[in-house]
């Protein structure tokens, strides 16, 4: 008897790996794992990694949708994009505990992990990670490649920037904004706006480091 099963690519055999790949078996998905450490690392578990990103690229792209399971949002970012130009589909995977508006978006390449609630009316960009526990509150919008950490919750109306880290348990008040590509740090309370390419944490948070990008 043949596999019916859909089949999804995961780039990044790692513990973020681990569980975006439970997850996808939840959701009925065949999973393959593909990372750069093959072949000297050949096996995540009990998963099979049967190549390398290149390896991936080479792949008949009407075969599987692709999910890229790597913590750093830059890096996330560049191999989405590749994926994107050679013209694969971007999974989308919410976890079954998860609550999820109908009035929410969600786009492409976006990972909601166990126990997550996202709001009505929130917007959450592609290639994101809203992970373990994490509320997103009504109005909120995420730009794309950002990491919500677990634990972490955004009130109404707060707009976070692209390729933006939320540490594990932040909190950020209401109407408040933070730019692209900044870190907040773990167990942060904002409740001023943050500017682009800053790091900030503390509570209240306070930007420590800037590192502008050209």
């Amino acid at each position: 008897m043949t596999n019916t099963k859909p089949v999804v690519a995961i780039l990044g055999a790692s513990g973020h790996g681990k569980v975006v790949a439970d997850l996808a078996e939840q959701l009925g998905y065949a999973v393959s794992f593909y990372d750069d450490s093959f072949p000297k690392k050949t096996a995540l578990e009990h998963w099979n990694i049967v190549g390398t990103f290149s390896d991936l690229l080479l792949c008949d792209s009407s075969h599987c949708e692709v999910l890229i399971a790597i913590g750093n949002n830059e890096v996330r970012k560049q191999k989405c994009d590749e994926l994107i130009q050679r013209g694969f589909s971007l999974a989308t995977l919410v976890h079954p505990t998860a609550t999820v508006s109908q009035y929410a978006k969600i786009a492409a390449g976006t990972v909601v992990l166990a126990g997550a609630a996202i709001n009505a009316f929130a917007e959450i960009g592609s290639g994101c990670i809203i992970n373990t526990s994490a509320v997103i509150e009504h109005d909120t919008k995420i730009g794309e490649y950002s990491h919500i950490c677990p634990n972490t919750a955004l009130a109404g109306a707060v707009k976070i920037g692209k390729c933006c880290w939320i540490g594990i348990g932040s909190q950020i008040i209401q109407l408040i904004s933070v730019g692209d590509y900044t870190l907040v740090g773990a167990g942060s309370v904002v409740v001023k706006s943050l500017p682009a390419n800053v790091t900030a944490f503390g509570s209240p948070a306070v930007v420590v480091k800037s590192d502008k990008k050209s």
